[in-house]
């Protein structure tokens, strides 16, 4: 048998070993799921899987969200993640390959005269130095006995995952906020036009008052009863510009622009309502959320770590090898095949007393295993709580908004109401200027509530994963 074939048996036997592999294979763990969220029944079906261009139909709000996507800060720092990991992905590949060196070197010995080596150079060679010339390669293999490597490579895989997940998740966020600022903004809008159109009929009521009082009906205090009124109304209204401009600004650096004015063509009371928003199956949706994709994975790596930290305890088995051309004279150093050499080894190494660091390395990652799966649970827990938060205030704010419509019937009747009865002096300026009030509160608190349902609808899309298709 030859030397050759004698290394070829242990690179196969090598082999046969590396089939198994260290620590245990991933398994989800079990997360206990409600059959339906709340008194939703479970459909086939969920929102989730409507794109955010279909779920938003507002031209103005594809754009902000368009915009947003391919300019928010966050979002790149996120894509740049998965970059970064990508590449270590890559290099846990190559390490299942062998290392491979090159390297050429050239020098010159020159021993003292008075030394053994200088004494017996002159004496058998003639010569006061004795030069050195070699060009080499070198390569070094550590088989993977264990599968420590194929571990390292799955935890790297994992990580590059989870960014690109994590990356998802961001977007989903980023579509959520920019349209919860969006319909702010509109809120804002909305409100703007109540206080300027309340701050006009208070004038007229402060024009009214002022008649009366003229007629010697009423005092100088209810003229200035009336006139505080109105200037509560005209307070309003830089109040609500500058909350206006803010949620621009806060709109346009989620696009990752500068601050600025931002374009919308619609009103609050235009944008639709999506009647029905089925949530689907909650083990399904639960499972197409980004967030908990992205947990998942994290817990998969830290698997594949505890099997990297047991191999680290196993013995390694390295294969190395050398050969190039060597030779004590330039002129020789090409010469074949006398300046031909190669050296062939194999090792095997079995840590004994690494200071307790490897032992310290597995302990480690098998808390950090058990901190990533407390992490996975409450990712799954978290994402159950805000399904069910976001169905229950589209529920109760679909009641609120009836009731404050009502509401705001009402007092605008007795708005016009006060005002006759005040003509005809069956009620004081006290009167006319609460229900006034009252019915600028009413007006205000209808079109918070539509914002609110609205922001409700956005939250359930991305709770239940929607956004980033």
């Amino acid at each position: 048998m030859t030397q050759y074939s004698k290394y070829l048996i242990v690179i196969l036997a090598a082999a046969s070993f590396a089939a198994c592999k260290v620590g245990k294979d991933f398994q989800r763990p079990e997360v206990a799921l409600p059959s339906q969220f709340g008194n939703t029944a479970a459909t086939d079906s969920t929102v989730a899987k409507a794109s955010w261009k279909q779920f938003f139909p507002d031209p103005a709000l594809q754009q902000l969200i368009s915009e947003a996507l391919a300019g928010n800060f966050d979002l790149q720092i996120a894509l740049k993640r998965i970059e970064t990991a990508s590449a270590y992905v890559k290099q846990a590949k190559a390490a299942l390959l062998p290392s491979v060196t090159a390297n050429a070197t050239a020098n010159t010995n020159i021993p003292s005269k008075n030394s053994l080596n200088g004494l017996s150079l002159n004496e058998f060679l003639g010569t006061s130095h004795i030069e050195d010339y070699t060009l080499g390669v070198g390569l070094s293999w550590e088989i993977d006995i264990w599968g420590k490597i194929r571990r390292q490579k799955e935890a790297a895989l994992a990580a590059y995952l989870q960014t690109f997940e994590a990356a998802k998740a961001v977007q989903t966020g980023i579509v959520a906020n920019v349209a919860n600022s969006y319909f702010n903004l509109l809120m804002l809008d909305a409100q703007l036009q109540i206080a300027r159109r309340n701050a006009s009929l208070s004038d007229t009521i402060v024009q009214m008052i002022r008649m009366q009082k003229a007629a010697g009906e009423v005092t100088e205090l209810a003229v200035q009863q009336a006139v505080a009124q109105r200037q509560t109304a005209e307070l309003l209204i830089p109040q609500l510009e500058q909350a206006a401009a803010i949620q621009e600004n806060a709109i346009r650096i989620l696009t990752g622009q500068l601050p600025g004015t931002v374009t919308r063509n619609t009103t609050l009371d235009r944008f639709p309502l999506w009647d029905s928003l089925h949530t689907g199956v909650p083990a399904e949706v639960i499972g197409n959320r980004p967030d908990v994709k992205a947990s998942e994975l994290s817990l998969k790596a830290a698997n594949a770590n505890v099997g990297v930290a047991q191999g680290s305890m196993y013995p390694a088995l390295s294969l190395t090898a050398n050969g190039g051309l060597n030779a004590y004279e330039i002129g020789k150093w090409f010469s074949m095949p006398n300046s031909l050499f190669g050296t062939v080894a194999g090792n095997i190494a079995q840590p004994v007393f690494q200071q307790r660091r490897l032992r310290t390395q597995l302990e480690v990652s098998k808390v950090e295993r058990e901190q990533a799966v407390i992490s996975f649970r409450q990712a799954v827990t978290t994402a159950v709580r805000e399904v069910s938060d976001a169905l229950i205030q589209l529920e109760k704010l679909q009641e609120q908004q009836e009731i404050a419509a009502s509401r705001l019937q009402t007092t605008q009747q007795a708005v016009g109401n006060a005002r006759l009865l005040f003509r005809s002096g069956l009620a004081n300026y006290l009167e006319v200027i609460s229900a006034q009030s009252n019915s600028l509160q009413a007006e205000l608190t209808q079109v918070d509530i539509r914002r609110q349902r609205l922001t409700a609808m956005v939250d359930l899309y991305r709770s239940l994963g929607g956004g980033y298709q």
